[in-house]
């Protein structure tokens, strides 16, 4: 027997008893539906914990400290052996000492023609060039620094620059005034443009030396980085130059270096940046068994992904019930099948079909059960997706631009169907519909063909 013609033997029976067949595939609907639904709500939630986590900042960046005072036999941190031991480690992409003096210097920076505009305290951070690229500051404008005199500067730097030229009052903007007086918090309106725009601009940093005088640094702004705390509160107002000229700034202002023990800021700490975020734990492991303290986003990521993965296995439990429950719909509707196709199976047999045809009819029966309960479980399920995360928005949906962007915007929806388990519903409908019209099969092959022409 070919296969087109069990096909069509196929179609023919599940024709014959119609209302037997709607039931018994409108059970195999409503499981997979279940199970699509019940994970595309756990996959959202999932999503959801991802948008708000890469929203805190760079999840792939681990901060290196120094060791613990009472350890012993640690090399210092920024040691040339220790650098390299980092850099060996698999999958790290990038490694630099990151140094802030912010609080031991003295300084004073101003821009614009005669020096109108001033600030008199920043964030300063050193690290090395070939790394600053490296670590993927997000750029809003411009370029990365190619050279020591060339920075880079956080979103809000040119924020806090205060212009001699107007009365006291008005010579600052403030990006966050905005808040003081709004409460619609979910439609906040653009930020003032501060006076004027720091890329491209040539700065002159003023240093303070300890003993006395001053001595001024030429800078100029070479691009600006979008704010990402998990970086460093530079990347909101401060700067990013090169840590030699840095160092060099350092010394020649006469800040003396200091120990391990003491609170300072001129102490160093290393940033390592792997690429990805799976990476992040062995990463810190390994540099935790070099004698050095670790802080990354993995300490919180972890234990969000576990919460989520756990959640998921109980929605697709839930919902793997619903679908097993219709499998005994299947077995019971072909077990009913062959009781009342006795006679037919007689026949077949009289006539010299051979048993495996005989077992392929009744399987092929059960999987286009399996198979038209999935695909149309998985049509009803995009629908009932795309409803639950219009009920959800926050915001009313008023064009189909609006809608498209609803559901495909990652983090903003509630239920999330992605190909794998679009793919996995209907070949697990299929694989139920299978394993429930196994024994049927089976039973209807065992039947004697003299037995069955006598009923």
């Amino acid at each position: 027997m070919k296969a087109k013609d069990i096909a069509r033997l196929c179609l023919q029976n599940l024709k014959r008893r119609k209302s037997r067949t709607f039931l018994t595939v409108l059970g195999v609907i409503i499981g997979c539906c279940s199970i699509i639904i019940m994970v595309s709500i756990g996959v959202g939630m999932k999503e959801s914990q991802d948008a708000m986590l890469a929203e805190m900042g760079d999840l792939t960046v681990i901060t290196v400290m120094p060791p613990d005072s009472q350890q012993s036999g640690t090399k210092p941190l920024t040691d040339k052996t220790t650098l390299k031991n980092m850099e060996n480690i698999p999958h790290v992409i990038a490694v630099t000492p990151r140094l802030s003096p912010s609080y031991d210097l003295t300084v004073e920076l101003t821009a614009g023609a005669g020096n109108r505009y001033v600030m008199d305290w920043v964030t300063i951070v050193g690290m090395e060039l070939p790394a600053i690229e490296k670590l993927d500051y997000k750029l809003l404008e411009g370029d990365y620094p190619k050279s020591g005199s060339e920075i880079l500067v956080g979103e809000n730097f040119a924020y806090d620059f205060l212009d001699t030229m107007l009365p006291e009052g008005r010579n600052m903007i403030y990006p966050d005034a905005i808040w003081d007086e709004y409460t619609d918090y979910d439609h906040p309106p653009e930020p003032p443009d501060p006076f004027f725009n720091p890329v491209g601009m040539k700065l002159v940093l003023k240093v303070t030396k300890t003993g006395g005088g001053t001595f001024t640094v030429p800078l100029t702004v070479t691009g600006r980085v979008k704010t990402d705390f998990n970086k460093g509160d530079e990347t909101y107002g401060g700067l990013i130059m090169n840590l030699t000229d840095l160092e060099k700034i350092i010394k020649d202002a006469g800040i003396k270096a200091v120990s391990s023990e003491e609170y300072r800021t001129t102490e160093s700490n290393v940033i390592v940046k792997v690429d990805s975020i799976t990476a992040v734990a062995e990463a810190e492991q390994q540099i935790k068994a070099l004698g050095y303290q670790t802080y990354s986003m993995e300490s919180m990521r972890e234990p969000m992904e576990k919460a989520a993965r756990k959640d998921q296995f109980i929605l697709g439990g839930l919902g793997a019930i619903s679908l097993l429950v219709a499998a005994l719909g299947i077995m019971n509707t072909m077990i009913m099948s062959i009781s009342e196709r006795k006679k037919e199976i007689g026949i077949m047999k009289s006539l010299g079909c051979y048993v495996k045809n005989i077992r392929a009819i009744f399987l092929s029966e059960a999987g286009a059960i399996g198979f038209i309960g999935g695909l149309c479980g998985l049509l009803i399920s995009f629908i009932f997706s795309i409803v639950m995360n219009l009920v959800s928005a926050q915001e009313p949906v008023a064009t189909f631009a609006e809608l498209i962007a609803l559901l495909t915007t990652p983090g903003s929806r509630t239920s999330v169907i992605p190909l794998w388990l679009a793919l996995f519903a209907v070949f697990f409908s299929i694989l139920i519909g299978l394993g429930s019209g196994y024994y049927p099969a089976n039973k209807a092959v065992k039947i004697a063909a003299l037995e069955a022409i006598k009923d």
